[in-house]
């Protein structure tokens, strides 16, 4: 009989902290790997312990330096194929250029192209958080389960004991991530009517549904120059809207969000820490962990049961 193989997580540069909080769920150390740089800026990486014939898994985030984490996580799976790993489980909670997810003139569909170098340096599975759009599933031919962060968000927000609520979903396209947030919050739905110009613009026409009177909070897979969200709740405050709170899976917040966001009529933005929080924080941020769902993912995997349960959760 074939031995049982023994599990491993591993980590890049990409979000250590996050790592260790998955490994201590986990009850185990992280795997030791050197994953530098050369002095031309070329990533350097080196595994300092056996993997052969063990099932690696590799917490990997594409978010803070995304060119830059993209290529640590190719070599390092790329590494871990050449070290005889049994197989190599890709934990990427974000997913770069997940954005650009469609054909737009002449634009690449680089969601697409980014799914096809994972597979290509040899990942057998991949695993992340809230995709911006559930069609990057598609773009895969391994296995891949998309987590979610609003089991976290819905505890947080009732432990808060908010009165009055109405789920707010930023734009048409996130409808359906809003309707399950609301029906864990046994609140009702409201949408914005929003425009996009052009990439990071956005122009807030009008709000579908009754905010006035109530807490809203606005439900988005993303944050990231943070105009979008800031317009909406300044929108939602002149429709009558009584408080207005934001929870976004992926704390991106490139140039000046960070202010954008003190600023603004937001009364307070959860995200989760699949990206480090680059920028410093703010006191109107509040940053949740995701390790507890991703761990229990990881060892639901390992031990071969079914996952549905996890992704339902």
């Amino acid at each position: 009989m074939e031995p049982r193989s023994t599990l491993k997580v591993f980590s890049g540069n990409a979000n250590k902290p996050l790592a260790q909080k998955i490994a201590d769920e986990l009850k185990m150390p992280l795997g030791k790997i050197s994953a530098g740089k050369f002095s031309d800026g070329e990533c350097s990486i080196l595994l300092d312990e056996s993997v052969r014939g063990q099932d690696v898994f590799l917490i990997q985030p594409t978010g803070t330096k995304p060119n830059e984490d993209i290529i640590e996580l190719l070599l390092l799976v790329d590494a871990f194929r050449r070290g005889s790993a049994k197989a190599v489980y890709v934990v990427a909670p974000y997913y770069a250029y997940c954005r650009q997810d469609r054909l737009v003139g002449r634009s690449p569909i680089s969601a697409k192209t980014i799914a096809n170098l994972i597979q290509k340096a040899g990942a057998d599975y991949f695993i992340a958080a809230d995709l911006h759009s559930e069609s990057i599933v598609g773009f895969f031919d391994i296995p891949v389960d998309n987590l979610s962060a609003l089991p976290i968000f819905s505890d947080y927000f009732k432990e808060k004991k908010l009165n009055n609520i109405v789920v707010v979903s930023p734009d048409v396209g996130g409808v359906k991530r809003a309707r399950r947030f609301a029906s864990r919050l046994d609140a009702p739905i409201a949408i914005i009517d929003k425009q996009r110009p052009r990439p990071n613009e956005s122009e807030v026409v009008n709000v579908v549904g009754d905010v006035s009177g109530k807490t809203c909070i606005m439900v988005d897979d993303i944050v990231d120059t943070g105009g979008s969200l800031c317009n909406a709740a300044k929108l939602l405050k002149a429709k009558g809207a009584k408080a207005v709170y934001a929870a976004c899976t992926h704390a991106v917040l490139s140039g000046d969000a960070l202010k954008k966001i003190a600023e603004s009529e937001i009364e307070e933005l959860a995200v989760s820490d699949s990206i480090p929080l680059r920028n410093g924080s703010s006191p109107k941020i509040k940053q949740l962990s995701l390790a507890p769902v991703l761990a229990q993912a990881i060892k639901t995997i390992y031990d071969g049961q079914s996952i549905s349960e996890v992704l339902q959760k």
